[in-house]
């Protein structure tokens, strides 16, 4: 998930052009190292689902901690950074995450509880790398370019989410995953050999992810990057939460944050499943696991697609748009069947592409002094991610799967009347701060 920053360069540093190059190709990789992580955990759910047969509430607790982590986290993160600067919170977030993955190789000798968290501890170290890091794309450059660098490093992060499900589908859903019932009907030795090796799935691609995290680690520590100072804002924190959260519009892009995430995460949680419906499209949970990355790649499309429309109409109709095409694609697939059903939830991410900076530069608009402090709130909204499927997973629990979804349909309401409402904040070129 991308997060809005600012920063500039320290008295005295100043970087030329070649010199940009390094940090910026490390910076990227970073975006795609905590896009891939993310979207895995659409791969794990059912996984983790079918292996201590889950029910659905049970199974949404991966998420729960994954981004409850966001919330709980962001402000120590920000006080760290404070402390030891921005370079060495990239590199201990970094770390943080390596031990998150490899958490995942004992969990899957002691259960399900030290699964989540390896989850928590991993989002934890996701949540510092990212606080750190974002900050460094606005400044390795000309100012009048960091709209470009953003929109590259951020469609590295779609093409992490883009293949991290395809990955996990190879690595972890290669095999024949068994039924409730079918693990019911074998000896108690045989049922708990074969949920070990299914849980032992995963210890091979998270070592080898704790591997690249802490050799990314390395590197950012060895390469050269800028200082970043801000301007005192002290004066505005001074003012306290309640009266920037005054600003209407900075209250209702919270909640929308809240509820993107929310339903964005939760219908990629639950699309592996979702495609193993008998009326939908019976398929296998490997096979489908690479149906997500079409979810996940649409949002990468869409992004490019959006930074260009969007410099012709305004953030608020195009948002609008977007929520309304979802509402009605999420119908067609509570109501529908087959792979009708199936792709119309698949084509969702698409028009996800723009809404998570949209609702994000909308709500900040004209915050003044009291941007960054906007910007926390809106990151810690992202909690969002952890509530919804938690919700949709006691509906689909207690209603079913497939109506469950309007849990997520929900969510896209509130933000087609976001959009609405500020549909003429700004026009033209402004738009473009908006990707």
């Amino acid at each position: 998930m991308e997060h809005v920053a600012h920063g500039t360069l320290a008295p005295g540093e100043r970087l030329g052009q070649s010199s940009n190059t390094a940090p910026l190709i490390i910076i990227t990789l970073l975006f795609f190292m905590w896009g891939l992580l993310t979207s895995l955990n659409d791969v794990l759910i059912p996984h983790l689902k079918a292996v201590y047969t889950l029910t659905y509430v049970q199974a949404m607790l991966v998420q729960f901690c994954f981004f409850g982590a966001y919330f709980i986290v962001s402000l120590p993160a920000g006080l760290l950074i404070k402390k030891i600067g921005y370079k060495a919170g990239a590199v201990a977030g970094l770390v943080i995450a390596a031990s998150g993955c490899a958490l995942f190789y004992p969990a899957s000798v002691r259960g399900y509880a030290v699964f989540l968290l390896a989850f928590f501890v991993l989002a934890a170290g996701i949540t510092v790398l990212q606080v750190a890091a974002n900050p460094f794309v606005t400044v390795l450059g000309a100012p009048a370019t960091a709209s470009s660098r953003l929109t590259l490093t951020q469609a590295f992060n779609s093409l992490g989410t883009t293949i991290g499900p395809a990955f996990g589908g190879m690595l972890i859903l290669s095999g024949t995953v068994l039924g409730a019932a079918e693990l019911a009907a074998m000896p108690a030795v045989d049922a708990a050999l074969y949920k070990a090796k299914e849980a032992a799935m995963v210890q091979g691609p998270y070592l080898a992810l704790a591997g690249a995290l802490l050799a990314l680690a390395l590197l950012f520590a060895l390469v050269k990057l800028p200082r970043i100072s801000h301007a005192d804002d002290s004066h505005a924190a001074a003012r306290g939460g309640a009266s920037v959260l005054a600003q209407r519009h900075l209250l209702l892009g919270a909640i929308g944050i809240f509820l993107y995430v929310g339903g964005e995460v939760s219908i990629g949680s639950f699309l592996i499943n979702f495609m193993g419906e008998r009326n939908v499209a019976g398929l296998a949970p490997g096979a489908a696991a690479m149906f997500v990355a079409y979810y996940w790649g649409g949002a990468m499309v869409g992004r490019f697609i959006g930074f260009g429309v969007m410099r012709y109409v305004s953030p608020g109709k195009a948002l609008a748009t977007n929520a309304a095409i979802v509402i009605c694609l999420i119908m067609l697939a509570i109501f529908g069947h087959g792979y009708l059903a199936m792709w119309s939830l698949i084509a969702v991410g698409l028009f996800n592409s723009i809404m998570f900076p949209t609702i994000f530069s909308m709500a900040l608009h004209k915050l003044g002094a009291q941007t960054g402090q906007g910007s926390g709130i809106l990151c810690m909204a992202i909690v969002g991610g952890a509530i919804v499927p938690f919700l949709q997973g006691l509906m689909a629990d207690h209603i079913g799967l497939q109506i469950s979804f309007l849990i997520p349909a929900a969510c896209y309401v509130f933000i087609l009347y976001f959009g609405l409402k500020y549909a003429n904040m700004y026009r033209g070129a402004a738009a473009a701060a908006a990707v």
